[in-house]
C-alpha cells in the first residue's frame, strides 16, 4: 500500500440506519493458522452516505476517512451494483 492511500472495502447494505448512514456487511475468507480450515468472516460497518443514494441490498464500495461520529469512519466512494 502507498503512502497516503487509504484502505477501500466492498460490502453489501443490510440495514439504512437514519439519514446519511448505513449499515454494511463485509464478508472475507479467513484461513485457521494451524488447521487450515477456510471460514467466513463477516464484518459490520456503518458508512457516511451523503446523498442517500444506497438502498438496500446495493453493492457498495466504502473508503475510510476520518471519524465523522462515534462509530462512522467510513466513506461511500460508489455503488457498484443495485438490488
Amino acid at each position: 500500500m502507498e503512502r497516503g492511500t487509504r484502505p477501500k472495502v466492498v460490502g453489501k447494505v443490510i440495514k439504512q440506519s437514519g439519514d446519511k448512514t448505513a449499515k454494511i456487511a463485509v464478508r472475507t475468507l479467513k484461513r485457521h493458522p494451524l488447521y487450515g480450515k477456510v471460514f467466513k468472516v463477516t464484518k459490520i460497518y456503518q458508512i457516511h452516505d451523503e446523498n442517500n443514494i444506497t438502498k438496500l441490498g446495493d453493492v457498495v464500495e466504502v473508503q475510510s476517512c476520518r471519524p465523522i461520529s462515534k462509530t462512522k469512519s467510513w466513506r461511500l466512494v460508489q455503488v457498484v451494483s443495485e438490488k
